[in-house]
Order: structure tokens, then C-alpha cells, then sequence
């Protein structure tokens, strides 16, 4: 089989055969996200399911780690299986990716909690998180190789954005899913049993799933490559230790995949997590807004996609870093303003100021039973967890005190009832009394949300996602030739994905708490973004044009 005839094979125009492919890849790949993100999407809940009570700030950093642990050992993931699909073939890896990802997902919906078992309640979560990381790392770059060695020189980056369309459908799917689960019980059901229902369905999924797959066949490509006895017979090697491949790997991690992975976790997974944890927004009416601006934002993978194809795969990714980077402090305290603007009039009418001694406040991230909380800690969870910005003020030598000051309220020393009572009093709008008199949160008014304005910054944000999100496939898959592709392009994508984005809710959350600002947060992917499109200019060349089928206009050093 010469590359005329693969080419040939493909057809001028967009045939049956794949139609077929792009539907059996991404349908497939849908339901694996959706198994990936129903743990992101309810990472607040988890923290008191699976972590142990007394500090909600250190809680939800223990969520959001184990949520990042998944993320962190995705890079692993495509080492694995990126060798085996550059080895054996791309059809047989997605196949048991996908099986893995399944099983590790309903798996977390027989877990049993911390209250029944402790710490190791946390420990098997954490376990199971690692085997869906490992599960993704290999399942992405199986897709996307897949989709683009059956599809049209002229047409890649529309056929691959199908691909790209799978992440946020999956969240979607995730989001209906719990959305649904949870309307049709009490709360107190579905803190109990009810949020085990969204894991457990996962095993009809991967059934259908694993059925489609079932039916492809091996890419024309790599069966070309292989009968021709190209193929590598050591893809690590040849991928991360071999110049110039190494160099492209790591271009295309901070040229490309950094700044677009933390674009897309801001856009959909950090706008959710600002919406419930800092504007006090229920979860229902959070998921329904971050549904739709998704349902909406959707198509336009596909008009990117399809755009790379005329004009080109880099510049559309580097644009959006660049314009999501100048906007988004904008864009989130626009959100505030529409979404709950008692809040934004409280902060405004009463500064907080917290006044302690630097050396007893500490930096977390990994939170755990190491972890050793001073009341400036749990002071700092405290007002973090209102979604109020604050000002610390040192007292070299205070030693574990700390004064809170609220508009011209002043509370000495920490207290957490005292200090509820003294934000109560100031105005703050969402704590109230119950009937028992006992302090509890209150979500935001609903009535006072401006709709129309926050769903377009929330679609706004989508756009973004898209732009950088939809022509990345295609441009990592004609980065590397054939013998390695599965491996070189899954690396950048997972590293950048995986690590640089999937830590943005953790570290984000980690830096409000310890600067005191609810919008701080955003330095982290502002910075990455800018960084990304710094080295993109500079060191990266578009790929469109690229012949995957010779490697033409791709240099590889091989072993």
C-alpha cells in the first residue's frame, strides 16, 4: 500500500467509512470524559464525603488533590499506552483504555465514605483517580491519531475537531447526568446514596462503548507503516531522547498544550468551582448556566477546526491564549457583579482586614494528616470560604492571634461562631439564622441574577476554550510522523492538560486563600497562557500543509 493509495482511499469527498470513524472515536471518547469529569464536577461535594470535617478550605484543597492526581498521572498514561498504539496499533489501545477508564468509574460508585472507613475511604478514591489519569492519558491521543489517519489532507482540522468536541460534551453529559440525579431526590438522599447513581451508569456506557469500538478497523496509515516495516521499534526512545524529537515534544508542551490546557479548565471547570464556592450560587442553577453556555459554545470546535484548515492551526490557539489572558480578571468580575451583587456591595462597603504574625500563616496545597492548621490558617478558610476578599495586615510577634476587622466591626482573637456573627451583623448576604439560631450558608438570590449578561461571559468563556481547544489535535498529529505520533503528540497534550490545567482549581483555590483576593487565582493561568503564546511566536511554525502519510515537512531523527 503506497501513500498514493492511502491518500486515494481517503476520497475527495468525506465518505461513509469516515463517518463512521469519527462517530465510533468520539462517542467513545464522550462517555470517557464524562467518566473522567462526574468526580470534577462534584469535587466539592466529595470534600465532605471522603475527607475528614473541620476545615472546609483544607477539605476542598483534599478534593481538588485527588481531582489533580487524576490529572497528574496522565502524562504516565501516554507514556503506556502511546507506546503500545506506536507498537501494536492505534484501534486495540483506545479499545482498553476505554475498559479501564469504565471499570475505575463505577468502581467509585461502590466507595464506601470516611465515616465508614477513615482515611483509607480517601486512599482508594485517590487510587482510582490514578487509574482513570492513566486510563485518559492513553484514550486521547489513540482518538485524535485515530480520527486523523483516516481523514482528508484538506479536511484534518475539522475532522479532529469531532474529537475536541468530546471533553466538553462530556462535561455536559456529566453535568445532566448529576443535574438530573439530584432534582429527583432530597438532598439528604443524595448526600447518602444518590450521587453513586451518575458512577454506576458508566457500566451501560462503556458496554456500548467498547460494542462501537469494536467494529473499527486499524488505521490505513499504520497499516501502511507497518507492512512496509517502518515502524519504531523503541517510540520512547525515539520520542524524548532523540534531537530533534524531544525538541518538538517539548515546543509543542509550551508552545501550544500549556497555555491551551489552562484556557480550557478556566473557561468550563474554574468558572463552575467560582460560581459555587465563591459567588454562593446553588449547584442546580450553577450546572443549568454552565450547561448551556457549553451546549452553545460547543459548535464552535468545529468552525475552529474547520478555520485551521484554511488558515492555519497555530494562530487560532495563539490568539485565543492571548485573548483570554487580557480578559479574564474582566470577564470574572463582571460574573460577580451579575451573579450576585449583594456580595460585590457587601465587599465594597466593608473591607476586611485580618491581622496576624506571617510566620504562624502557611501556603497549602497538599492538604492531609501531616497538615498542622495555626488560627491564621483556619481564620484565612474562614473568610476564603464566604468568597470574600481580604487584607492581612502582619503583627510580627502576635503569635497565634488574630484579629479580624469587618467595616468598623473588630473581633479579637479567632473565633468562628464570633467571626460569622460579626460578618452576619455587617450585612453579609449569605450566612442567615436558622430556626435554631444557629449561624448556616445561604446561597445567592437568584432573583438578582442578571441572566443574559452572565451567560454570555460564560459563553464568552467557551469561545475562548474552543479557539485554543478545537484545531490542537490536528496540530500535535502533523507535529510527528507516523511511527511515533501516538506517543509524541500524547505526551505535550497530557503534560499540558493534565498537569498545567488540571491544577488550576487547586492551586487557584491555594492562592486565594493565601493572598486574600477572590480573583488572585487567575495569575496562574494568565501566566501560562502568556507564556504559551510568548514561545508559540517565536519557536513554532503552523503545521497545515503537513503530509502526514510521508512525513514531508516533518524532521525526525530515528533510531
Amino acid at each position: 500500500m503506497t501513500a498514493t493509495t492511502v491518500n486515494s482511499a481517503r476520497g475527495a469527498g468525506i465518505n461513509q467509512n469516515e463517518r463512521f470513524v469519527i462517530f465510533a472515536s468520539s462517542l467513545g471518547t464522550v462517555f470517557e470524559w464524562y467518566d473522567f469529569y462526574l468526580y470534577a464536577v462534584l469535587a466539592p461535594f466529595f470534600a465532605a464525603l471522603f475527607f475528614p470535617p473541620g476545615n472546609d478550605t483544607a477539605a476542598l484543597l483534599s478534593a481538588f488533590a485527588t481531582y489533580a492526581a487524576g490529572f497528574l498521572v496522565r502524562p504516565f498514561g501516554a507514556i503506556f499506552f502511546g507506546r503500545i498504539g506506536d507498537l501494536v496499533g492505534r484501534k486495540y489501545t483506545f479499545l482498553v483504555t476505554i475498559m479501564v477508564m469504565g471499570a475505575s468509574t463505577f468502581a467509585v460508585g461502590l466507595l464506601p465514605t470516611y465515616e465508614a472507613i477513615g482515611w483509607l475511604a480517601p486512599v482508594l478514591l485517590v487510587t482510582l483517580r490514578l487509574l482513570q489519569g492513566l486510563a485518559l492519558g492513553g484514550e486521547y491521543g489513540g482518538a485524535a491519531t485515530y480520527v486523523a489517519e483516516h481523514a482528508q489532507p484538506n479536511r484534518r482540522g475539522y475532522s479532529t475537531a469531532w474529537i475536541q468536541t468530546t471533553a466538553t460534551l462530556g462535561l455536559f453529559l456529566a453535568l445532566v447526568v448529576i443535574a438530573l440525579t439530584r432534582v429527583n431526590m432530597a438532598p439528604a438522599d443524595f448526600s447518602l446514596w444518590g450521587w453513586r447513581i451518575p458512577f454506576l451508569i458508566s457500566i451501560v456506557l462503556l458496554a456500548f462503548s467498547v460494542y462501537i469500538r469494536l467494529k473499527l478497523n486499524e488505521t490505513p496509515i499504520f497499516q501502511q507503516m507497518k507492512a512496509e516495516g517502518k515502524g519504531s521499534t523503541q517510540p520512547l526512545t525515539d520520542s524524548f531522547f532523540r534531537y530533534p524529537n524531544n525538541k518538538y515534544v517539548l515546543l509543542a508542551l509550551l508552545g501550544a498544550t500549556a497555555g491551551q490546557g489552562v484556557v480550557w479548565y478556566t473557561g468550563q471547570f474554574y468558572a463552575l468551582f467560582f460560581l459555587t464556592i465563591t459567588l454562593k450560587l446553588d449547584y442546580l442553577t450553577a450546572y443549568y448556566l454552565i450547561g448551556l453556555s457549553l451546549l452553545i459554545g460547543t459548535p464552535f470546535f468545529i468552525v475552529f477546526g474547520w478555520l485551521s484548515d484554511k488558515i492555519g492551526r497555530l494562530k487560532i490557539i495563539l490568539a485565543g491564549c492571548a485573548i483570554a489572558a487580557l480578559t479574564y480578571f474582566w470577564l470574572f468580575a463582571a460574573l460577580t457583579h451579575y451573579v450576585n451583587p449583594d456580595l460585590e456591595a457587601f465587599v465594597q462597603k466593608n473591607p476586611v482586614v485580618v491581622t496576624a504574625d506571617p510566620t504562624q500563616c502557611n501556603f497549602h496545597i497538599f492538604v492531609g494528616p501531616w497538615s498542622k492548621f495555626t488560627n491564621c490558617d483556619r481564620a484565612k478558610d474562614l473568610i476564603t470560604k464566604l468568597g470574600v476578599s481580604f487584607k492581612t495586615v502582619d503583627a510580627a510577634g502576635a503569635g497565634d492571634k488574630v484579629t479580624l476587622a469587618v467595616g468598623s466591626a473588630k473581633v479579637d482573637g479567632f473565633d468562628a461562631a464570633k467571626w460569622n456573627e460579626a460578618f452576619l451583623t455587617a450585612g453579609y448576604p449569605n450566612l442567615q439564622k436558622n430556626a435554631a439560631g444557629a449561624i448556616v450558608p445561604k446561597f445567592a438570590d437568584t432573583s438578582k441574577i442578571n441572566w443574559p449578561m452572565t451567560e454570555v461571559i460564560l459563553v464568552l468563556m467557551v469561545i475562548y476554550v474552543t479557539m485554543v481547544y478545537g484545531p490542537i489535535a490536528a496540530f500535535l498529529v502533523e507535529m510527528f510522523p507516523t511511527q511515533i505520533r501516538y506517543t509524541s503528540m500524547s505526551l505535550p497534550y497530557h503534560i499540558g492538560n493534565g498537569w498545567f490545567g488540571g491544577m488550576l482549581p487547586l492551586l487557584a483555590t491555594a492562592i486565594v486563600a493565601a493572598t486574600g483576593n477572590i480573583y488572585n487565582g487567575l495569575w496562574y493561568p494568565i501566566v501560562v497562557a502568556v507564556m504559551t503564546v510568548i514561545i508559540g511566536l517565536i519557536f513554532l511554525r503552523d503545521t497545515r500543509g503537513v503530509d502526514i502519510v510521508t512525513g514531508s515537512g516533518v524532521q525526525i531523527q530515528k533510531g
